[in-house]
């Protein structure tokens, strides 16, 4: 069978104004809107393309987290994914994963699923990593694709086009492959009420962690969360040697 494995992951709202906890440690997320991130609703969106073009069998959404997360895993399985995963984590502060432990976890399942495809936002709105599908390609031994804003899928690989400094470029990988998606790809469809009414039926397989066997202990360790600096008040100049002096004054020049 044609799979294709989505990892969507679980995020603050990007509507929701972000804040910071009083002692720098993380954001607020108690009583706060989460949703798919936003990457990863493009990934599913072309998953669930591919698919309806006759050339997947199935789609798969996954995901790493806590219980909260079948909520996405639903709202994905609404899109139109076939089933959904969750490898369920500890909902303590001190028990998040970095990319490398998502990535080991994301090996298990594309070990037991043996997808021809498994794609993934660029990057998380919550830390900017942009690095899982990078370590999942590295750890798979597989070729990747990413940043796409086309994916073209051949008999035996896929043509992905990319945006680079210098404009597009595109290359060829084969098959199976892990793809990064970027916000050009596509527009995620609307999910409508008799879908999220069907979504309720499909299977959610919930994994804990600890039978997966991988170790989790982070590499990396967030020290403290702060707010960009208030951006200053802008000044006006009656003419160009004006503004220069003012530059000047600031050393800016």
């Amino acid at each position: 069978m044609r799979r294709i494995l989505v990892a969507i992951k679980r995020v603050v709202d990007y509507n929701v104004r972000i804040r910071l906890k009083p002692d720098g440690s993380g954001i607020v997320t108690d009583g706060v809107k989460m949703s798919i991130n936003p990457f990863d609703e493009i990934a599913l969106e072309e998953a669930l393309r591919i698919r309806e073009r006759g050339a997947a069998d199935e789609v798969i959404a996954v995901s790493v987290g806590t219980a909260d997360a079948q909520t996405q895993l639903r709202t994905a399985l609404a899109m139109g994914a076939d089933r959904a995963v969750l490898v369920e984590t500890a909902a303590s502060a001190d028990s998040a994963l970095d990319p490398l432990a998502v990535a080991h976890l994301l090996l298990k399942l594309v070990e037991r699923e043996q997808p021809m495809l498994v794609i993934l936002g660029k990057q998380a709105i919550d830390d900017d990593n942009s690095q899982t599908g990078q370590i999942l390609a590295a750890l798979w031994a597989r070729p990747q694709g990413t940043f796409a804003s086309k994916v073209e899928l051949l008999t035996d690989s896929a043509r992905v086009t990319r945006e680079v400094d210098a404009g597009l470029e595109t290359l060829e990988v084969d098959l199976p492959a892990v793809l990064t998606t970027d916000l050009r790809l596509n527009e995620p469809r609307y999910v409508k009420l008799p879908e999220i009414m069907k979504a309720k039926k499909k299977p959610l397989e919930v994994l804990p962690l600890a039978t997966l066997g991988v170790a989790t202990t982070p590499k990396t360790k967030v020290i403290r969360v702060d707010p960009p600096p208030q951006r200053q008040k802008g000044v006006i100049v009656k003419d160009a040697a004006a503004l220069v002096a003012a530059l000047h004054a600031k050393g800016l020049v």
